[in-house]
């Protein structure tokens, strides 16, 4: 095989356009595409970068009778799974499907409780017609309606389990180039994560602001669970708006982990799923709180103390982990 096959073979598996490897290389799309036509031969400076692009040796690109890809350091153990540029970008296709789903049947177990409300208030308001008992008939309806449909997606995502498991479970190594060209990817996902985040916190934190200045100026149950619905939908919204970029960049982040930082990603995990058990927990106890109480302008303490006590737990967490 000669130079020109090698470097349209490489680029190719990279998925990269000639204009993409061009710029990779600091030289034009024309220059690229007379390499691979075998019109013009890279000099020996672009022979070096053109192995450090791909992360093959020059031995590769530069003797004809080389036909595989020589491995520039051995893998420590002969039993881990390499992993392919086609296999890395499923995975993350995969990742997003599974984030997808679980958005999905959150946001659904989330808003469930919203047409309850939204009865509830008309009900208080006079309006609609609807008694106090007609008004809880319907709402407990859509709420086990809501959350069967929300269960079942999370049901779903058992399909993508096996395909997953090789990366998230099982030690690997990337295949030459993979890793270049994550890096590059994650790189440029990186301005779009960390927007999504902001909006996505903020939305957070303003989302109780309704509800709690509903608290101190206006009196009545009707404006109050009007605004508890606004507040869901906050809630919502930002979920919808950081799930899917979090779950990408998740995925970016676990392919570039090398497998001596298995362990610190194992940790960072198990906080993930503490955390995604401790603030549903946390939302319950204070809509369940507020709503017995009705005194929402005091009952908004529970979230600072809720976020001092997270971070101790956490910090116990990796505390035990130390001892043992």
């Amino acid at each position: 095989m000669i130079l020109a096959d090698k470097i349209v073979k490489l680029r190719k598996q990279l998925a990269w356009s000639q204009e993409e490897l061009a710029e990779k290389m600091d030289v034009s799309r024309q220059s690229v595409s007379k390499w691979e036509s075998a019109n013009s031969i890279p000099d020996l400076k672009k022979i070096i970068l053109l192995a450090d692009i791909f992360d093959v040796s020059t031995d590769f690109l530069l003797k004809d009778e080389c036909e595989t890809f020589t491995v520039k350091a051995e893998s420590k153990a002969s039993n881990i799974a390499q992993i392919s540029m086609e296999e890395a970008l499923k995975y993350v296709e995969q990742k997003i499907a599974v984030s997808h789903l679980i958005t999905k049947g959150v946001m659904l177990c989330l808003c469930s409780v919203i047409p309850l409300f939204f009865f509830l208030a008309m009900v208080e308001t006079d309006k609609l017609g609807l008694t106090g008992d007609m008004a809880a008939g319907l709402g407990v309806l859509s709420i086990i309606l809501m959350v069967s449909i929300g269960v079942s997606f999370f049901i779903k995502t058992n399909q993508y389990e096996t395909d997953t498991a090789a990366i998230d479970n099982a030690a690997f190594e990337l295949s030459y180039g993979v890793h270049s060209a994550f890096q590059e990817k994650l790189q440029k996902f990186r301005p779009r994560y960390n927007s999504r985040l902001s909006v996505a916190i903020f939305l957070f934190i303003f989302s109780f602001v309704p509800l709690m200045f509903a608290g101190l100026f206006f009196q009545g149950p009707g404006i109050t669970l009007i605004m508890l619905i606004v507040l869901i939908l906050l809630v919502a919204t930002g979920i919808y708006l950081l799930s899917s970029v979090s779950a990408q960049f998740e995925a970016y982040n676990t392919i570039l982990t090398d497998n001596s930082d298995k362990e610190k990603s194992i940790r960072a995990k198990r906080t993930e799923k503490f955390a995604a058990f401790y603030w549903p927990l946390l939302t319950a106890i204070y809509l369940g709180w507020s709503l017995w109480t009705m005194n929402w302008d005091v009952t908004w303490i529970l979230w600072p103390v809720g976020g001092v006590l997270f971070a101790a737990l956490v910090g116990l967490m990796e505390l035990m982990d130390k001892e043992e």
